[in-house]
Order: structure tokens, then C-alpha cells, then sequence
């Protein structure tokens, strides 16, 4: 019996792996449609005739606080970009590839309010433990053989790192419900589509390992932000969300872990921003290491029992 399943898991995975690269595929040209859609918006409503959308483009991605309606202008750009990056080409694949309801992507309908509630703490006393992950990534140093790369990391980094502040420097509340859609939902509902929906689930089907299909889908979805001094606590999150996913057998689970942990972000930029709060919530230095204690111990009893809750649900709904 246990050859009989190795051989089924084995004929499964060319078919697993060759749609994974259709999804590339509606990916790449998801991208490539989504940043055309993005230039043809921004030549139309931002753009001028003293400033070609080229320039635009450029100053928008080197010194955003330049252009005339800036931060807008760079919420419309993510914000379509992302669209046609990640939800689009994952709500394809589900109904033109995979041939499915879209809802058949949660294995479990209706978790207990309970596994939503503790979804929701998990990502806010996770903060501390991955703020350690933080500082270890940020100072990061490769080898001198290495130093040509490690440039255009740091470059690179420095790079989203001006437009990451420039889009998290708002005041107006309108504007933190603008942050909040394109930066928290977004984000929370199309990565989660991509990274776990799809992703992942294929991995665990080509693998039939859901440690192996986890960690790979959060390394990818680390990766693909180019955020190399932000890779290790970004993969942290990922692995945390796939896991949610995983153990709740419900992908909105995970989606609603995503956008909390954005979301709280924002909302603690934009206390500071107002001057409310002296807490720089982007700063890389580790929090105190009896918080990080505490945090490490709290987050692992919350997914233990997450986990619990999930299999026990499992088997209820089997039964049932």
C-alpha cells in the first residue's frame, strides 16, 4: 500500500509542476500587463507636459517627494501592479487551469470564531520574535568575494527603502484608508491567493510534505519582494500564514493574518507620523529580549493550539 501511494504522488508531480509554470507564465504576463495599465493611468492623471511619464516614472521610483501628487501617484502604480500580479493571475488559474470553484480552496468552510480570534493575536505577539529576525537580516554582511552583489543589494535596498518611507509618510485619515487598501488588502488577499492558494497547495500535492511546501512558498514569497535585507523575517511570516492555512484548512484564515499584520503597521506609521506615539515601528533594532522571550513563548502555544483546534475540526467534519 505505501509503494501504491509513492507511485500516485510521483505520477502527480509532472502535472503539478508543469501548471506551477502556467502560473509563472500568468504571472509574468500579469506583470507585463499590469505595468502597461499602470503607465497608460499615470500618463493620463499625473503626467505633464513639462513631465513625460518616462520621467515620472523614474522620479517616482528615485525621489517620489518631487513629483506633484507623489504619494497617489505610487498608491496607483502598487496598487494596479499588484492587482495584475498576483490576484489576477491566481483567480485565473484556479478557473482556467485548476477547472475549480474558487471556494474549493479551503478545505474547511466555517472555522470556530475562536481559531479567527487567535489568528488574529498570533501575528501581534509574533511582532517581537520577528523583530530579532529583523536585526540578524539587517546586518547582513557576504563575502568579500561577494561585495559586488552585496552592493547592488544595499543599492537596491536603499532603494524601496526611500519609497517605503515616502508611501508611509501620510497624516490624513483618507489617506491611511487609501495605505490600507493598496499596501494592507491588496496585498493580503492577492500574495495569499498566489503564495498559499496556489503555491502552496500544489507544492503539498507534488511533495506531500506540508513542511516542505510551506517553507518553499514562503521563501519564494520572501524572494519575489527583492527585499534582500528583509528576507529572513518576511519568510518568517510567510511559513506563519502557510501554516495557518494548513492547520485551518481555510485560506481567508491566512488572509486575515496577513492584513493584520500589515495593517497594524500603518496604523502604528501613522500614530507616529502624528506625533500620538514615539514608537518607530520600522526601525530594525531587535525588541528587549525578555519581550522576544515572552513572544516566542506565547506564539508557539497559540499555533500549538491552532493546531489542535484544526485537527480536531478536521475530524469533526469528517465524522459529520
Amino acid at each position: 500500500m505505501q509503494n501504491s501511494n509513492q507511485d500516485l504522488v510521483v505520477s502527480r508531480a509532472p502535472t503539478v509542476w508543469g501548471s506551477l509554470l502556467v502560473l509563472t507564465g500568468f504571472v509574468l504576463i500579469g506583470m507585463a500587463v499590469g505595468n502597461i495599465l499602470a503607465v497608460v493611468i499615470l500618463a493620463l492623471f499625473f503626467s505633464s507636459d513639462q513631465v513625460g511619464v518616462t520621467v515620472l516614472l523614474n522620479q517616482l521610483i528615485t525621489t517620489p517627494a518631487k513629483v506633484h501628487n507623489g504619494w497617489y501617484a505610487l498608491m496607483v502604480l502598487q496598487g494596479t501592479v499588484h492587482f495584475f500580479s498576483y490576484l489576477l493571475p491566481s483567480v485565473l488559474f484556479w478557473i482556467y487551469i485548476d477547472k475549480k470553484p474558487i471556494r474549493e480552496v479551503n478545505t474547511r468552510q466555517h472555522p470556530s470564531p475562536v481559531i479567527w480570534l487567535l489568528a488574529f493575536l498570533l501575528v501581534l505577539v509574533f511582532i517581537p520574535l520577528n523583530s530579532k529576525f529583523i536585526e540578524w537580516n539587517a546586518a547582513m554582511n557576504l563575502p568579500d568575494a561577494l561585495s559586488g552583489l552585496e552592493i547592488w543589494m544595499r543599492q537596491k535596498e536603499d532603494q524601496l527603502s526611500v519609497m517605503t518611507a515616502f508611501l508611509t509618510n501620510y497624516k490624513t485619515f483618507s489617506q491611511l484608508l487609501i495605505a490600507l487598501f493598496v499596501v494592507t488588502l491588496l496585498p493580503a488577499v492577492g500574495e495569499e491567493a498566489l503564495f498559499r492558494g496556489v503555491i502552496q497547495t500544489k507544492l503539498l500535492k507534488a511533495t506531500n510534505n506540508p513542511h516542505v511546501a510551506i517553507w518553499a512558498s514562503a521563501a519564494i514569497f520572501s524572494a519575489i519582494h527583492f527585499q534582500f535585507y528583509g528576507f529572513l523575517p518576511r519568510m518568517m511570516l510567510g511559513a506563519l500564514f502557510g501554516y495557518l492555512f494548513y492547520w485551518t484548512g481555510n485560506f481567508w484564515v491566512a488572509v486575515l493574518a496577513h492584513f493584520v499584520n500589515n495593517g497594524f503597521v500603518l496604523v502604528m506609521m501613522y500614530l507616529h507620523n502624528l506625533g500620538m506615539i514615539d514608537i518607530n515601528i520600522e526601525e530594525t533594532k531587535s525588541m528587549p529580549l525578555l519581550l522576544i522571550t515572552v513572544s516566542l513563548f506565547l506564539s508557539a502555544s497559540i499555533l500549538r493550539y491552532i493546531r489542535q483546534l484544526g485537527m480536531t475540526e478536521a475530524g469533526s467534519g469528517r465524522r459529520g
